[in-house]
């Protein structure tokens, strides 16, 4: 592994799930960092879906020194080096291009980049990555499809996001080749909204109860 596979590696084995939120302003960005991080969540993706995202990242990166904040849904080298200057210590895309492959060479905070397909699998493996957003999961086949592959790519494992829920996720964390998984549901957007953070932080704290293979 290199050193950015094993800092990668050292944040997604820290928990069973990844939150994955949006939110509308950093303030609520904190509210909720410190919530999921009281119940055992500290890693948490903030995806950049909404004009307030990039202020969030800033505001958890300096405010909330007991969250692990990352940048999810980069599109763009311009969005990546966005999210780094913000102060996110880990990156993710829901897909890979070579613009921000080249972007993560010369950054030294890690990408969890996105890939589902045999030939995208190779073309990570040959740039040397073996940890992967599987996107959107249950769409692109779920657990059969992760089964599936696990036997070919020997070395990789996933991070696998959309559609994984309190009633399939068990089974997600079975599989040998998953690292841990992206959820939403331990952050309900209407929990933000009305402020329900103990709420959330006991859903953080069922959720990081789970039992990985």
């Amino acid at each position: 592994m290199t050193q950015k596979t094993h800092a990668l590696m050292d944040i997604l084995t820290r928990q069973p799930v990844m939150p994955v939120v949006a939110v509308d302003s950093a303030a609520d960005g904190m509210k909720l960092a410190r919530a999921l991080a009281a119940g055992g969540l500290p890693g948490i993706e903030v995806t950049l879906r909404t004009p307030a995202a990039l202020d969030a990242i800033k505001a958890i990166s300096a405010e909330v020194p007991e969250a692990l904040c990352g940048a999810g849904t980069i599109l763009t080298p311009r969005q990546f080096d966005q999210a780094v200057e913000a102060g996110a210590r880990f990156i993710v895309s829901p897909g890979t291009t070579h613009e921000v492959l080249d972007a993560a060479k010369t950054s030294d905070v890690p990408l969890l980049p996105g890939a589902a397909t045999p030939s995208e699998l190779m073309a990570m493996i040959e740039e040397g990555y073996e940890i992967l957003k599987f996107f959107p999961a249950e769409q692109l086949g779920g657990i059969p499809y992760l089964k599936a592959l696990a036997p070919v790519f020997q070395g990789i494992r996933f991070c696998p996001t959309g559609g994984v829920s309190p009633k399939n996720v068990g089974e997600y964390l079975a599989l040998p080749n998953v690292v841990c998984v992206g959820g939403s549901w331990v952050a309900p957007k209407d929990f933000v909204s009305a402020g329900r953070f103990d709420e959330i932080t006991a859903l953080a704290r069922e959720a990081a109860g789970l039992a990985r293979l």
